[in-house]
């Protein structure tokens, strides 16, 4: 048995309760099989890839907190710093009721590529909580991230491990949690980023990742001799990245005709309003009906389903594994183009494998929606040097990077014979970063 091979068997066994990690850990060290094995004896003689898929450290701690009518209620939070080899851990932190350790470790796993991708100095973590903020005041959200802060700070710093927001967690959130470190540590110092801008934060942080999430689409096409200028989409997801992927696509002059959440969807043939999905789920906090109570030509879809309406680009912005086999049959059908994630690892593996068979264009997430913790290293730059750039300058720095990142992906791809393979090429080129800083650190 080939050493991928016996690596990838190893950590079924020993994660067997864990598919989302899995199937994280299987797609990479396939796609890095050509590299492992063209110097395969030294790899195994370094154990490399046994330390490659096991966290540095896992910290699980309960959340104990007050509900507003007096009840004690108690949560699980995690930390996973999975590889600290080119810089300080660096991953958000997921608040949502499907929050467990084998979502973190998947997440984390992935951050690990997604930042040496950046090539910026961070490395791979992930947190969160099986916390569900929906439905909470406020002041318990407080009171949670409070009480989440109070362990948590003994693990994170500003040249350790600097967290960030994920579903779940915006803006309030951060505030919450930064409020909690300082007031424990006495530390103003930029251990979180998303943070609001009277505090440290950076300028075009919020759209960031959907920002980034189209300049490395059109990039990519432009590789591949196509123009996105009046192409038309479909996006999932309704949060922080869709809104701003919508936004920035628009503003390149594609039609976005679809969002969706986690009770339904919208087609909308005249485009997506922005304006008015952000009133919606940024200020009301409300369901998808409201937006096609208010919009005449919007129809309103319960349940999955967007890959029914034939569209150019298909740009998965929601969740793990919302696009599956289906789903990618009827893209095919439709004659999408491309398909480039804004969430993590939104597709599954056999409908991935689909969609490059059928001759998709396909963009993984640790690529494709790296731009968000691109943003949080410039917003940890400018901490450093207690700076606050425009948005132009920030938005600039973030273009580049996400059109280095589509070259060295497609590069990484030619070079090991996998051209026009992304999902290679992507876990390729990250991969051979992070490889060359753990061999130089030794056995750590």
């Amino acid at each position: 048995m080939s050493y991928v091979d016996e690596v990838i068997a190893s950590v079924k066994q020993k994660n067997a309760a864990e598919p989302e990690f899995i199937q994280a850990v299987e797609e990479v060290l396939e796609s890095i099989r050509v590299v492992i094995e063209s110097d395969e004896q030294n790899y195994r003689d370094l154990a490399f890839l046994e330390r490659l898929v096991e966290p540095e450290r896992i910290i699980m701690f309960r959340v104990p907190w007050v509900d507003d009518n007096g009840k004690v209620q108690v949560n699980r939070g995690y930390r996973v710093q999975f590889n600290s080899a080119i810089g300080p851990y660096k991953g958000g932190l997921r608040l949502h009721p499907s929050v467990y350790l084998g979502i973190i470790k998947f997440l984390g796993f992935e951050q690990v590529f997604k930042n040496s991708l950046t090539g910026l100095p961070i490395g791979g973590g992930k947190g969160g909580s099986d916390f569900n903020p929906k439905g909470k005041s406020d002041n318990e959200i407080m009171r949670f991230c409070q009480s989440f802060m109070t362990e948590l700070y003994r693990h994170i710093g500003a040249d350790t491990d600097v967290p960030a927001g994920d579903i779940g967690v915006g803006g309030r959130e951060i505030g919450f949690l930064y409020g909690q470190y300082k007031r424990i540590t006495g530390l103003y110092e930029g251990v979180l980023t998303g943070k609001g801008l009277t505090y440290g934060g950076s300028l075009a942080r919020t759209q960031a990742t959907g920002y980034g999430l189209l300049y490395l689409t059109k990039e990519l096409l432009k590789i591949n001799g196509i123009d996105i200028a009046g192409k038309t989409a479909a996006v999932t997801g309704a949060g922080n990245v869709a809104i701003y992927a919508i936004e920035k696509a628009q503003q390149m002059g594609v039609n976005v005709v679809t969002c969706s959440d986690s009770s339904g969807w919208i087609y909308d043939p005249e485009g997506i309003d922005v304006a008015l999905l952000k009133e919606v789920k940024e200020v009301k906090r409300a369901r998808l009906t409201e937006y096609a109570a208010a919009r005449k030509s919007a129809e309103y879809h319960e349940g999955k389903g967007v890959w029914a309406i034939k569209t150019d680009l298909y740009l998965p912005c929601a969740t793990q594994n919302e696009l599956p086999l289906e789903g990618a049959k009827a893209l095919v059908a439709n004659g999408t183009i491309a398909v480039c994630e804004g969430a993590n690892m939104p597709t599954t593996l056999d409908a991935t494998q689909y969609l490059q068979a059928n001759g998709v264009i396909f963009a993984p997430g640790k690529a494709a929606n790296a731009g968000g913790v691109a943003t949080s290293a410039l917003e940890m730059s400018q901490n450093s040097e207690r700076l606050s750039w425009t948005f132009e300058e920030v938005d600039a720095k973030l273009e580049q990077i996400m059109i280095n990142i589509t070259h060295n992906i497609d590069e990484a791809a030619k070079k090991y014979d996998m051209a026009g393979n992304y999902v290679a090429g992507a876990n390729i080129a990250g991969f051979l970063k992070v490889a060359e800083a753990m061999k130089a650190q030794g056995v750590v």
